[in-house]
């Protein structure tokens, strides 16, 4: 089984793409990524096109959002044509959603292979539609998704053989939108064990983590009102991610309240989650929300909406606690109920640890990708067979 992967950047797309090659599947990747960011793949099996990421990472890096904006959609048109002309032949081609929509079309015709369109959000119009309304809520200009993009992912929910998604929750929204249940694929990420393990706690702070892109998406405001009436001096807030333009409003008005850190290296995350007593990712919409279990193979108990992929991951009260969106009262008795009680805490903390090592990392990740394919194929050609018999 031939299997190419697509994505203009890693995000999962990369340990996929290593899966494959572990399970002797890969025939290649593309990606849009600079050859020297890409590592644990043979350099005959990659081929890059970074000349319009490197920009935009400059410009996410040095807050520059309008123009990271701006060069999106030319960026992801450009990348898909450049992989729909090079796809090389193979069984299976696998590429990240707005990417592909060119390239899977070519996949399709010109080698037969069988389509998987990987969507790590919600549904994109879900996606577009609660975002609108939380932006409304706190009164910040939001744009919507833009409509081009929406408009080639729906493209690509329509003509792909299978779509990936990485919760229930996700799958939910797609189901919802009237995608047929026999086309999505639940497959949860993994955690990469070796890079995300416990260290010794260097004091006694109760410390309340946040990682990601500090965002009105994130569920940020709910954090910082929990915090704010929390009632409690001795417990610290500590955020670490970029900022995007819309909360910096919200985090003047919180300022005092916590210790932001802004972007931390992922390798350097450990550190960070083991000084933690509790993990909290309040989002809105988070397909998977993948900082959960890094959490939790440090040992740390989470505190995540219903909205982040947690079902999918830990089971509430025994790992972590799972809230609605938008209850900033639920994530403030969570805190207290840990902070209250060391003993849970603990015990919670193992129970994480235990947990994510049962899941098994980024392996059952690719080993249940590959089942999928094989399945699929194979209930293509036994289709194909009946259909010439008749």
């Amino acid at each position: 089984m031939k299997i190419c992967v697509g994505s203009a950047g890693p995000f999962h797309a990369f340990d996929l793409a290593r899966q494959m090659q572990r399970l002797g599947h890969l025939e290649h990747l593309y990606t849009a990524y600079p050859s020297w960011r890409v590592d644990g793949m043979p350099k005959e099996k990659v081929s890059t096109f970074p000349w319009l990421m490197a920009p935009a990472m400059l410009a996410n890096r040095f807050g520059f959002n309008r123009v990271r904006d701006s060069l999106n959609v030319p960026m992801i048109e450009t990348f898909d044509r450049w992989m729909a002309e090079r796809i090389a032949p193979c069984d299976v081609f696998h590429c990240l959603s707005s990417f592909g929509l060119q390239s899977h079309r070519a996949a399709q015709s010109r080698h037969g292979a069988l389509t998987v369109c990987d969507r790590g959000s919600a549904h994109i119009e879900y996606q577009d539609e609660i975002l609108r309304d939380e932006f409304a809520r706190f009164g910040a200009r939001f744009a919507g998704i833009d409509s081009r993009l929406v408009e080639r992912e729906l493209e690509e929910y329509a003509c792909c053989d299978l779509i990936f998604v990485p919760s229930s929750f996700a799958m939910r929204t797609f189901v919802a939108k009237g995608v047929p249940r026999g086309k999505l694929r639940l497959n949860p990420y993994g955690v990469d064990l070796a890079m995300f393990h416990r260290e010794p706690k260097s004091d006694q702070t109760f410390r309340v983590l946040f990682v990601g892109t500090v965002s009105l998406q994130k569920g940020m405001p709910y954090l910082f009102e929990a915090m704010a009436t929390l009632g409690r001096t001795d417990v610290e807030l500590c955020v670490i991610g970029a900022l995007e333009a819309e909360m910096r409003p919200l985090m003047a008005k919180y300022d005092g309240t916590f210790r932001y850190l802004g972007a931390v290296a992922r390798g350097e995350l450990y550190k960070h989650y083991s000084q933690a007593s509790v993990l909290v990712l309040p989002s809105i919409q988070d397909g998977f929300g993948m900082v959960q279990a890094q959490a939790m193979a440090c040992g740390v108990p989470v505190i995540a909406t219903e909205n982040t992929g947690a079902a999918d991951l830990f089971n509430d009260g025994v790992e972590g606690f799972i809230v609605p969106i938008r209850d900033a009262g639920a994530i403030r008795e969570k805190i207290l109920a840990l902070y209250e009680n060391p003993a849970m805490r603990e015990q919670m903390g193992e129970a994480a640890i235990a947990r994510v090592r049962k899941l098994g990392g980024w392996d059952d990740y690719g080993v249940r990708a590959a089942d999928y394919y094989m399945q699929a194929l194979e209930t293509r050609a036994s289709e194909a067979n009946a259909n010439s018999l008749r």
